[in-house]
Parts: C-alpha cells; sequence; structure tokens
C-alpha cells in the first residue's frame, strides 16, 4: 500500500527522476522543499544512502471528474446520496495513491464538496475546481450566460469550463459543430477573465479551437480533430493543449472496463485514431502540452498513469510527457512558480519511486514502484 506522507523529511543521496548520475540531499520543512543540493560526500555508513530511491515532483491532473460515479449520469442519479460520498472520498483516496497530487476538476466538484471530503475524510489531495459545466443547455443569450457564470464564480471555483462541441454523445457528422454562437463563446471567456477565473475549453475540433485561441483561454482540451494550422497558432498564442488521449483508446475497447455502447464505442476509436496526428502536429509546432486523463468512474481512478503510456505510444517523448505532467500542468495552473519541481522553495509535493521512473515499462510498472506520496504545504 503506498503511503501518503506530509511530515518533514530528509533524503541523502537520493535521485532525481530525468537527472542522470546525480544524487542529491533533499529537505523538506513545513511543506516545501528548503535545501536540494548535489551529494558530494561519500556515503556515511552510519546513514542509510537513498540511493536505491527516485523522488519526482506529484503529478498533476489537468483533466478529471472527481464526482462523477458513473459514466451515465442518470445512474448516479438512482444512488444514495451517502454513498456517493463514499464514492467520491474513494476516487480522491485511489487518485493520490497513484502519484497524483494535484487535480484539476473539469466539472462536476463543487469547491464545498472538495472540502467536505477533505475535511471528514482525511484527504489532502490539492484540487482546483470549475463546479458545474456550460453546455447546449445554457446556449440562450449573453444574459443567460452572466447569470450563469455569477452563479459559478459564487461557488467559488477557480475556472470556467466551456462545452464547445459535442463529444461522444454527439453523432459523427455534428460532433464539431459549435455548441455556442461566436458572440456567446466570445462572453463567456471575456466575463470569466474580467472575474479573474481561468477558462478550459472541451473542442475536438473545427472552429471553437480557433475561437479558443482569438479569446485567450488557458487551455484546449481533447482537441484530436487540430489542424496544423491550429496547432502553430496554439503554439503562438501559448494556449496550452490538454489531450486527455488514454480514455478514448478506453472507450474504444467494447469489452473493456466501460463497456460501452458499439456507437459510442465507435465514436472513441474514430477519436483514438486521430489524437496521434493532432499530437503530431501540436509536437512539431511546439504547444504547450498539459497531462489529463479524463477520467470519471471508480474503474478508472487510480490508474491516471496510463495517460503517459498513451501519450508516449502517440509520439511524444518520456521526458516530453513526464513535463506535461508536472513542470508544464504547473504552469497551465498558473503556478509554475511554486509547483511541478524539485526546487528550493517550492512546495514538496513529490513522488518516491524505488525505480526510475523514466525507465519503467508502463503504468502498471510505474504504479508498483511508487514507495509514497508526500504532500506538501497546502494553498493558502
Amino acid at each position: 500500500m503506498t503511503q501518503v506522507k506530509s511530515e518533514d523529511q530528509n533524503f541523502k543521496h537520493i535521485f532525481i527522476a530525468g537527472i542522470d548520475g546525480k544524487h542529491f540531499d533533499i529537505s523538506i520543512q513545513n511543506g516545501r522543499f528548503t535545501s536540494v543540493v548535489e551529494s558530494v560526500s561519500p556515503y556515511d555508513d552510519q546513514v542509510r544512502p537513498d540511493a536505491d530511491l527516485w523522488i519526482s515532483p506529484g503529478i498533476i491532473d489537468l483533466h478529471t471528474h472527481l464526482a462523477w460515479t458513473d459514466f451515465d449520469h442518470s445512474d448516479q442519479l438512482k444512488r444514495d446520496k451517502q454513498e456517493i460520498e463514499v464514492m467520491q472520498a474513494q476516487a480522491f483516496a485511489a487518485t493520490l495513491r497513484t502519484g497524483v497530487t494535484t487535480a484539476r476538476d473539469a466539472g462536476g466538484l463543487l469547491p464545498s464538496t472538495a472540502q467536505h471530503l477533505a475535511e471528514h475524510y482525511g484527504h489532502s489531495l490539492k484540487v482546483e475546481t470549475s463546479s458545474d459545466m456550460l453546455g447546449a443547455a445554457d446556449a440562450r443569450g449573453v444574459r443567460h450566460l452572466e447569470q450563469r457564470l455569477n452563479d459559478i464564480f459564487d461557488t467559488g471555483a477557480g475556472w470556467v469550463k466551456i462545452m464547445a462541441t459535442g463529444g461522444l454523445g454527439a453523432p459523427t457528422e455534428q460532433v464539431l459543430d459549435p455548441v455556442f454562437s461566436e458572440e456567446e463563446f466570445a462572453f463567456l471567456v471575456r466575463h470569466a477573465h474580467a472575474h479573474h477565473k481561468k477558462v478550459l475549453v472541451h473542442t475536438w475540433g473545427g472552429l471553437t479551437i480557433d475561437w479558443s485561441i482569438q479569446a485567450g483561454v488557458e487551455s484546449v482540451e481533447h482537441g484530436m480533430f487540430l489542424t496544423e494550422d491550429q496547432a502553430g497558432r496554439l503554439a503562438e498564442s501559448r494556449t496550452a493543449f490538454v489531450p486527455t488521449t488514454s480514455i478514448y483508446r478506453i472507450a474504444a475497447d467494447p469489452k473493456g472496463v466501460l463497456a460501452l455502447p458499439a456507437v459510442i464505442s465507435d465514436r472513441a476509436a474514430r477519436a483514438a485514431e486521430a489524437h496521434s496526428t493532432a499530437i503530431g502536429y501540436a509536437k512539431r509546432a511546439g504547444v504547450r502540452f498539459g497531462f489529463g486523463t479524463d477520467y470519471a468512474t471508480p474503474a478508472l481512478h487510480g490508474y491516471n498513469l496510463q495517460e503517459l503510456d498513451t501519450m508516449i505510444d502517440y509520439g511524444m517523448t518520456r521526458t516530453e510527457a513526464w513535463q506535461s505532467a508536472t513542470t508544464h500542468a504547473a504552469e497551465i495552473l498558473g503556478r509554475g512558480d511554486e509547483l511541478g519541481q524539485i526546487e528550493e522553495g517550492y512546495l514538496a509535493d513529490a513522488i518516491i519511486f524505488n525505480a526510475d521512473p523514466y525507465q519503467t515499462k508502463n503504468a502498471d510498472q510505474l504504479r508498483e514502484s511508487i514507495v509514497s506520496v508526500i504532500i506538501g504545504a497546502q494553498k493558502p
């Protein structure tokens, strides 16, 4: 069982993942790295060295749904309130045990629910929320959208989630059709930014990627039908791309853990097939990638590291995939100056491995090599 720790710690002669051939002495006090220096002295026989251990920044999952218990939301509505709460608490725990120390919930989780789960179940997973999602039912004009946004602001959420196109539930020939008018979309982003909220946009491609770039959103999600031209403009604008690749490969398997109807699996297979092309365009253009899983059921929470495998399968290097889950993810959250690196002064969110995480064969082996997850100081 992976241990979750938050106390002060010292490591001697430990490796930092991604830095070959060097050992470090690292101290953690009050939830922050207070000293990170290269080891210069030989091993002291009186002190057991940590040379067989590796430390990495904690994983940041930029797209998850911790409040959802079922793929079909009508099934969740049939569940007892207490049952839902317990399942949500289990999702928090499983996510943390797999090395995810910060999650951006992409819809469904209220800040008050996250706080309740932390207080009553003792979970230390750090969560940024977008509360409710804005979708087709909200495409009723700017006046309605202003009220919906104000309601979201009142929850205390730091993000606004716009469902700009369809998804697995939409017919193939309609999936790229914009949900909102261009005026409505521009208003949503402008009003959110005016209230100091960041914006993430669900879009499979088409016009809404162009609108996202023009409006200056923080990240576009999924984007499997991204064009080469759009990739270039994403890079120029520094708009982040969170592809959430593994969920579509999972959903495409009709006999897999989700066991979705054939029509949904077929749509997922089409999306998964397109994803590698989109990632190729984005990588060549220099787009900043973010790690996100879009995991939303008990069968998936705790297996977040599968996303690294899929990103690598689709053409990213292991270093690029890890950066998307650490340094780049922290930057996308606007917290690159305090999170996502093993550096003095940074929050001590980290994972301790008993094998080099850059050399493991797959997510299963990587997960099995986790010794402990360290949680640093909580954000004020």
